[in-house]
């Protein structure tokens, strides 16, 4: 006797006028199985989108269904790269979009290409990521000694991810994704893709939009990477937004007395730097053998600056390391790269991220033009621009290269496109979304005032409602907004 287990749900394909070799990826069904409260399935995707026939990878997706009427299917992506948006929609639906939205749409989550359940970039042991990521290098940053240390390093971290990856390596770059996203949309059934997309997520929906303008719904994207900036650019502005967040944490605790500094928030500013560069020359031990330096400090304070609701954890960061204790510091870090308690690693951000990095952006390759680069972050952000320097490094060896070439997107054709900046974002600051709302012919700017990282679902009801309005009524905003 047989049994049969019966596929809950599947999707009937959007037909597509596309080339014979991609037919099966755009008109492939979606298979939807139970997975707790939510479905779940894996599509299939090219390995490579030029060419459609040199293999294929998986996709990861899960949705909840709409709780009331459905008006299509809602696609998100929380940002990263590297970040797993599967897991973005099964642990905190609630955070990624308000319940109105959730009555409205399918909301559906997928890991990007080489990201977490999707086909992956695979690199490094856990004991081997560890001494990458929290490693302490033996001679002073910037020094010659520095520099080819950290070039061996990222050398051999390269070949192992090529090792390990193989050609998936060369095809997780940003457009292949929002390539990916395009059929996905069509295997959902969808004539347009509505799509919300946060930070890196947003720069997704950017490359979507200038790809297929035609074929723009709904699209939200919150707190959006300008796609006409280089790396140098974007790192120095990156610098200078986390400044200004750190600037804006050092006037509310000072005051409130929460934060272990005294005197002006100038003086706080230049304790802080005093704390990075202190631990740089002796970092500090921890109770499970690792050390903690200032490059793996930054993160620690860059990370709760993200949102004001977490600046009380950047309190016992700064209260612990100043009486010589690393571990509180190393937990946020640890939180921030999916590392556990016991060591192992519950994704591969660290990995994805540094794939996707090197494939978007050309790396140069002159040390002196690094170190000017460098006096340029210390110039702009005075207390954390200097540990920000030497970043292209990191893709100096990789081994794969960008050609792409930052250039603005414009997007003719398009339906409207909301914007949403927020003035003092830490991460991706508020001039990328005013600039990616005038590149583009349809762009709407969404401002919320205010510190944090992405603008919607963060109590703001001005943003709120005027992003729901949108994707539910599709009330276009007559002009840009201020909230």
């Amino acid at each position: 006797m047989s049994l049969f287990f019966p596929v809950v749900d599947e999707s009937t394909p959007h037909p597509e006028d596309v080339d014979a070799a991609l037919e099966p990826f755009y008109g492939q069904v979606l298979r939807w199985d139970e997975c707790g409260e939510f479905l779940c399935t894996t599509a299939k995707a090219p390995l490579d989108w030029d060419d459609p026939t040199a293999g294929e990878i998986e996709l990861a997706l899960i949705r909840q269904p709409a709780t009331k009427e459905k008006l299509g299917s809602l696609l998100l992506n929380p940002g990263g790269p590297g970040v797993s948006g599967y897991d973005f929609v099964a642990e905190s639906v609630d955070v990624a979009v308000t319940e109105a939205v959730q009555e409205n749409y399918d909301i559906v989550g997928f890991d990007p290409r080489g990201v977490g359940r999707s086909s992956q970039v695979s690199c490094f042991d856990s004991e081997e990521l560890d001494k990458l990521i929290y490693g302490i290098p033996r001679n002073s940053r910037g020094s010659e000694g520095w520099i080819t240390g950290q070039n061996e390093l990222t050398h051999a971290f390269g070949q192992a991810c090529l090792t390990s990856t193989g050609a998936l390596l060369a095809n997780v770059d940003t457009p292949s994704t929002a390539r990916d996203l395009d059929m996905l949309r069509a295997a959902l059934g969808e004539d347009q893709l509505d799509y919300l997309g946060y930070s890196y997520g947003a720069y997704v929906g950017t490359i979507y939009a200038g790809l297929f303008p035609e074929k723009v719904g709904r699209l939200v994207l919150d707190g959006p990477i300008d796609p006409s900036l280089g790396e140098a650019q974007i790192t120095l502005a990156q610098a200078q937004g986390l400044e200004t967040a750190l600037r804006s944490y050092l006037t509310a605790c000072m005051p409130a007395g929460t934060c272990p500094f005294q005197g002006s928030v100038e003086d706080g500013m230049a304790t802080v730097r005093a704390i990075l560069d202190a631990v740089s020359k002796n970092p500090l031990p921890s109770t499970d053998g690792r050390s903690l330096g200032a490059d793996t400090l930054l993160i620690a304070i860059a990370a709760p600056l993200y949102s004001a609701e977490t600046w009380t954890a950047l309190d016992t960061v700064f209260t612990t390391v100043l009486a010589g204790q690393a571990d509180f510091a190393l937990t946020i870090v640890d939180g921030y790269y999916g590392r556990t308690p016991d060591g192992d690693y519950t994704g591969n951000l660290f990995e994805a991220l540094r794939a996707v990095r090197c494939l978007d952006y050309p790396a140069q390759n002159s040390v002196a033009l690094m170190k000017e680069q460098g006096k340029a972050l210390t110039s702009a952000a005075p207390r954390l621009g200097p540990y920000f320097a030497y970043s292209d490094l990191a893709c100096l060896s990789w081994p794969f290269h960008s050609d792409n070439v930052p250039a603005p997107v414009a997007a003719p054709g398009a339906a409207p496109i909301l914007v949403l900046g927020t003035t003092n974002d830490p991460s991706t600051p508020y001039q990328w979304a005013v600039s990616v709302a005038a590149q583009l012919e349809s762009g709407i700017l969404i401002t919320r005032q205010g510190d944090g990282h992405t603008a919607f679902n963060k109590g703001n009801a001005c943003v709120d409602g005027a992003v729901e309005q949108y994707l539910i009524d599709g009330v276009v905003p007559q002009v840009d907004l201020w909230c």
